[in-house]
């Protein structure tokens, strides 16, 4: 039944999960720099400007402490 290939499906889903190691954070955009350099101090600045923002971290740069999760 299924061949060699049918058995094994789904193996290593969610794997590592929970064990998240807290790396230093390597901006990749612009955006991300200057928040990283300090130039940017507000998260309200980034929304006057209309800029996009790509990078969770510039969120959890902001917010981080506030924020939690809940399961309901």
């Amino acid at each position: 039944r299924g061949g060699p290939r049918g058995r094994g499906r789904g193996r290593g889903r969610g794997r590592g999960r929970g064990k998240e190691d807290q790396k230093e954070w390597v901006p990749v955009t612009k955006l991300g720099r200057l928040v990283r350099e300090g130039k940017i101090d507000k998260l309200e600045s980034i929304y006057l400007f209309s800029l996009p923002i790509k990078e969770f971290e510039i969120i959890d740069f902001f917010l981080g402490a506030s924020l939690n999760d809940e399961v309901l």
